[in-house]
């Protein structure tokens, strides 16, 4: 049995090795960076652990022994899950490995725009001692934050948000009830925007969710409110974001996701002072990479046994 690592990030490979070694399976690790590369190194695969390259229709095709392709992520959008599903091969993700981390990474960025600490801090050094540099700031349990998705990692980071005072409200048209022990409110994505004072995108890159926060929604927004993206840089319309920020419709913004990464150095985002970004990190611990790897290694195992990946994603294959 064969599985192969298209690409990889920095990363060593003993927690896959172990996994795999423990069902006689052999583990070849490529870094591959073209579609060739990708069917050249996994002829005769059954599984395929896959990273950022794309694995196309053309990829799954050229493969007749592959079974499984498992992602070292939560989204799948690199991957023609159309394509894999019809050739009768499994897709799967790891979706719960960094809960935590990114809920706790979204919640740093609430926080320290809420408290204007960054502008603060920038103002004492500038030789500014006075609250009067802060105002206003209010006090969490007046201000409300809108979810935009009410996934794991949303419903994780609401229980946080009101622990500690924030009114939650979430859309997510794919979600039926919310969780009544965070007394969360489902409501309509304009009345979300509408009624919040920070809004927190959570949601996986889709069709439907491409540039889902444009012109037109971005207009809705409440005065002064502030947006935090730990979910997919796509999902924003980055001109329209910027074109907001300059405006002032949209008062700051905490990016850990871009539309394009690494981003150009001519990005305006980068001298805003209402802005903060940080480099794709709220997944990153070094506690929730482990849980990834080994999760991730597992889903491949699952079908090397004869089963279907603990995290599968096309539920509807025919095998």
């Amino acid at each position: 049995m064969k599985v192969v690592i298209t690409d990889y990030n920095k990363m060593e490979f003993e927690e896959e090795k172990r996994v795999f070694e423990s069902v006689g399976a052999k583990l070849e690790i490529a870094q591959c960076r073209t579609e060739d590369e990708v069917i050249e190194a996994s002829l005769g695969a059954t599984g395929l652990i896959n990273s950022e390259i794309p694995i196309t229709r053309k990829i799954i095709e050229s493969l007749p022994e592959l079974k499984v392709i498992a992602k070292y992520s939560i989204g799948v959008d690199n991957i023609d899950v159309e394509a894999a599903t019809e050739n009768n091969v499994f897709v799967a993700n790891v979706p719960d490995y960094c809960q935590e981390e990114v809920s706790n990474h979204a919640l740093a960025l609430i926080m320290t725009l809420t408290r204007k600490i960054v502008s603060l801090n920038q103002s004492v050094k500038q030789g500014k001692w006075s609250f009067h540099e802060g105002v206003p700031l209010h006090r969490f349990s007046t201000q409300t934050v809108g979810l935009i998705s009410y996934g794991s990692i949303a419903r994780n980071l609401s229980k946080k948000l009101t622990a500690i005072g924030f009114k939650v409200i979430a859309y997510d048209p794919y979600y039926q009830s919310a969780n009544q022990e965070t007394n969360v409110e489902l409501v309509s994505l304009e009345e979300l925007m509408g009624r919040s004072d920070v809004i927190s995108i959570h949601s996986p890159l889709i069709k439907e969710t491409y540039h889902l926060v444009n012109k037109e929604v971005l207009e809705l927004a409440k005065p002064g409110a502030i947006i935090i993206n730990t979910g997919r840089g796509s999902v924003i319309n980055e001109a329209d974001l910027i074109n907001a920020l300059k405006t002032g419709e949209i008062s700051g913004a905490g990016l850990d996701v871009l539309e394009q990464e690494p981003m150009d150095v001519s990005n305006p985002l980068l001298s805003m002072e209402n802005v903060i970004l940080t480099p794709h990190i709220a997944f990153y611990t070094e506690e929730s990479i482990q849980e990834l790897k080994r999760k991730t290694a597992l889903n491949i195992v699952d079908v090397l046994q004869g089963g279907k990946p603990r995290y599968l994603v096309n539920n509807l294959i025919k095998i």
